[in-house]
C-alpha cells in the first residue's frame, strides 16, 4: 500500500513516523515534508495549497490513502478536490471543515447541539465589539477571550485580564492584523479552570477517541508570554479523569456526532476538541478539524497497532471495524524553538546532537527543518523539533525527554523547561 501525508510539520512527522510501521505499507510519501521527515518518507515537492497537483500526484502513484494534515487545505477543499477523483482521503470535506475555518460556525453548531461551550457574541465591526467588551468588564468579568473568526496559524486568539489589551487586540483585528481572519470576531466568557485536547475519529456514523492529551500554549514557563502553536505536549491528561471521560463522551462526542449526522456534514477524520475542564466539568474551548500539533506526537508515541489500517477504515466509513489500542506509558513532547518566536527569527543555523538524542531512545520529530547547501540539517521554522520520549510513569517520561533535549543545541535554540509540570500536580 501507499500513503500520501500532506504537510510539513511536526504533527505531519508523527504521523509519517507511525504510518511507516505498518505491515500494510510499502511507501509513505509527503508533500512537501521536511528534512527530518525525508528519512521516514519520500518527500515530494508539491505545496499544501497545491490541491490539484497533489490529486494529480495521488492519481499518478496510486496512493491507495491521502492524510492531510493541516487545517488550511481542508478548509481550502483539499478532501473535495480528492474525492471528485475517487481518491482515498482522511479529512472532512469543505463545508465540515468550516467547523475549525470559522468559530462563528463552530459556536452556532455547539449551541444548537446542546454541548457545553462558553457564552459568546460575534461582531462584525470594532465600535460595537468594544462596546461589549466594556460592558463585560464593567461587570465584573476577571478576564475576555476574543477570537478571530477565520484561520490565523493559532495566533487569532487573546485571553485578555484587562480591557486595554481586549481593546487593542479587538483593533488589531479589525484593522488587518489577521487579514480576512479577522473581520469578523468573537469575544467569549474566559473559562477558568485546567486545559486538556481529545482527539477523536469519526467516519459520520461511528466516533472514537483517542487517548486524552495536554497542550502548553504559551512561550514560555508557568504559561507566561503570548500565544504560540504549542511548546509541548503529554499523555495522558491526568485531568481528564474516568468520570470526565464519561461527560466528554455524553455531553461532548456523542452531540458532535449526532449534528454531524442531521446537518449532512461529510467528516471522515479528526475531531480535535479543545476543552477545558472547570470543577470536573469538561466545557468546549474549540474545534479543530485535524490532529492537534505537538498533541499528535505523545499520542502517536503511545498507539500500538496498525495507524494505516486505522485511518484508511475511518476514510472508507469502517470505522467501527478499527481496533485502536495503547500504551500505557506516559509520553511527553518537548518543542524546540528557534530564538524570538512566536515573532520574528532567524533560520539557516545547523542542528547538531540530533543522533545522540534518538540514541537516548527519544524519538525526534521535526517540525521546521531543512536542508543547507552543505547538507547540514537547519532551523528554518518557529518551531523547530519535537522530542518526544516515554516512561513507566510521567515523572520518568519527562526526565527522559529532556535528557534527549539536552543533546540536542542550535543558535539562539530554547524551550520551555516545565512541559508536564502539571500533570505532577495529579499524583499523590
Amino acid at each position: 500500500m501507499k500513503v500520501l501525508v500532506v504537510g510539513s510539520g511536526g504533527r505531519e512527522h508523527a504521523l509519517v513516523w507511525q504510518l511507516k510501521q505498518s505491515p500494510e505499507v510499502e511507501t509513505v510519501y509527503c508533500a512537501p515534508g521536511n528534512a527530518g521527515i525525508s528519512a521516514d518518507a519520500e518527500c515530494v515537492p508539491i505545496g499544501v495549497g497545491e490541491l490539484e497537483k497533489l490529486a494529480d500526484f495521488a492519481a499518478e502513484h496510486a496512493v491507495d490513502l491521502t492524510v492531510v494534515g493541516p487545517e488550511a487545505p481542508l478548509c481550502d477543499g483539499i478532501v473535495d478536490c480528492f474525492r471528485r477523483r475517487n481518491l482515498v482521503v482522511f479529512g472532512p470535506d469543505r463545508e465540515a471543515a468550516q467547523l475549525e475555518g470559522s468559530k462563528d460556525f463552530a459556536k452556532s453548531f455547539m449551541l444548537k447541539y446542546g454541548i457545553p461551550t462558553a457564552k459568546a457574541a460575534t461582531f462584525t465591526a470594532e465600535a460595537p465589539a468594544a462596546e461589549y467588551v466594556k460592558k463585560e468588564f464593567a461587570a465584573g468579568a476577571k478576564g475576555i477571550v476574543i477570537k478571530a473568526d477565520g484561520l490565523a496559524a493559532g495566533k487569532g486568539v487573546l485571553v485578555a485580564d484587562n480591557e486595554a489589551d481586549a481593546l487593542e487586540f479587538l483593533a488589531g483585528c479589525f484593522h488587518g492584523t489577521f487579514g480576512a481572519a479577522g473581520a469578523k470576531v468573537l469575544v467569549e466568557e474566559c473559562l477558568v479552570g485546567e486545559e486538556a485536547s481529545i482527539l477523536a475519529l469519526t467516519d459520520g456514523n461511528t466516533i472514537v477517541p483517542l487517548v486524552s492529551s495536554q497542550d502548553h500554549k504559551r512561550v514560555f514557563d508557568n504559561d507566561e508570554g503570548p500565544n504560540t502553536g504549542g511548546m509541548g505536549a503529554y499523555s495522558p491528561a491526568p485531568v481528564v479523569t474516568d468520570a470526565v471521560w464519561k461527560k466528554i463522551d455524553a455531553e461532548i462526542l456523542q452531540p458532535f456526532l449526532r449534528g454531524i449526522r442531521a446537518e449532512k456534514l461529510n467528516f471522515r477524520g479528526v475531531i480535535f476538541v479543545g476543552i477545558m475542564v472547570v470543577d470536573g466539568e469538561p466545557k468546549v474551548l474549540e474545534f479543530n478539524v485535524r490532529f492537534g500539533d505537538p498533541e499528535i506526537q505523545p499520542v502517536m508515541r503511545r498507539f500500538e497497532g496498525d495507524w494505516f489500517d486505522v485511518l484508511k477504515k475511518t476514510a472508507e466509513g469502517r470505522l467501527a471495524e478499527a481496533k485502536l489500542a495503547w500504551s500505557e506509558e506516559p509520553a511527553v513532547s518537548v518543542v524546540l524553538a528557534s530564538g524570538g518566536y512566536p515573532g520574528s527569527y532567524a533560520k539557516g543555523y545547523p542542528i547538531s546532537g540530533l543522533d545522540e538524542a534518538a540514541a537516548t531512545g527519544a524519538v525526534v520529530f521535526h517540525a521546521g527543518t531543512s536542508f543547507d547547501k552543505e547538507g547540514r540539517i537547519v532551523n528554518s521554522g518557529g518551531r523547530v523539533l519535537g522530542v518526544s520520549a516515554r516512561g513507566r510513569d510521567i515523572r520518568e517520561a519527562i526526565q527522559h525527554a529532556y535528557e534527549a533535549v539536552d543533546k540536542i543545541s542550535f543558535k539562539d535554540g530554547f524551550c520551555r523547561r516545565d512541559i508536564g509540570a502539571k500533570a505532577l500536580k495529579h499524583l499523590k
